[in-house]
């Protein structure tokens, strides 16, 4: 049987042996061919199905939203407006995150800027212990 041994595809997508069974159990990946004795054999096209999860994650898709991506893969006919749709959404999403990252980037640059100028206390304290 021609194909990767779990050892090797982990070594190839830099993934967990628990991180691929996860996938199959979630059904991200179809039942894995099994040699005779049982071990997992990994085709090339499972191999473009594991980067594709990979890539999607990179992208900050969840596990749920990567299903619904895979499934459209395997029919790609008909859905553009629905990818569209889903990573639209996505970038909302990750555009709020920036946002947020901005304002903590700036409050901790503050609380650096008044630490450095301290002559008492600590402000970086003082300001985590603040109500919010």
């Amino acid at each position: 049987m021609n194909g990767y041994r779990i050892g090797q595809a982990t070594e190839m997508l830099g993934l967990s042996p628990d991180t691929l069974r996860y996938y199959e159990k979630r059904g991200l990946l179809p039942a894995v061919a099994r040699t005779s004795s049982g071990l997992r054999v990994y085709s090339d096209r499972d191999i473009s199905r594991l980067r594709f999860i990979q890539r999607a994650q990179k992208m900050n898709f969840s596990l749920a939203e990567i299903g619904t991506l895979l499934k459209m893969r395997e029919n790609p006919h008909g859905v553009r407006n629905n990818v569209r749709r889903l990573t639209a959404k996505k970038l909302v999403e990750v555009e709020s995150r920036l946002k947020d990252l901005d304002t903590l980037r700036k409050e901790l640059q503050l609380l650096l800027n008044l630490c450095q100028n301290s002559t008492n206390g600590c402000p970086i304290i003082d300001g985590l212990d603040q109500k919010i």
